[in-house]
């Protein structure tokens, strides 16, 4: 990949970890959107629309852009596979602490959906 390349995947990349929802979300009909850390960058949420899955082509017949589509979907793979179970808490068998309950904050992870 070129410099160009590699700067636009990493926007790209940044583009999806600035749309992720900082709150939980609300089962309020009239809240529309989640808040995120797009609204404090630009003002609004950054929307992307989804991206078809390319990680299973080879890389010789992807053109230069379906590269950068692949790369920034391997990125995603990554980070959600091995980035989150790291910020989950692993101190629940050396102290005793509550069940989660309704009103709690909790990450759900769904390896078929897509990162935004």
């Amino acid at each position: 990949m070129t410099f160009d390349e590699t700067t636009t995947l990493l926007c790209h990349i940044e583009a999806v970890l600035n749309s992720r929802p900082l709150t939980p979300l609300s089962s309020d009909p009239s809240d529309f959107n989640a808040l995120t850390a797009g609204h404090f960058l630009i003002g609004s949420p950054l929307q992307l629309p989804p991206e078809p899955d390319c990680t299973g082509i080879p890389q010789n017949r992807l053109c230069r852009f379906k590269l950068m589509q692949a790369q920034a979907q391997n990125f995603w793979k990554r980070w959600s596979s091995e980035y989150l179970p790291q910020c989950q808490r692993h101190g629940k068998w050396t102290k005793l602490t509550r069940n989660i309950k309704v009103g709690d904050l909790a990450v759900l992870k769904n390896d078929n959906s897509p990162p935004l």
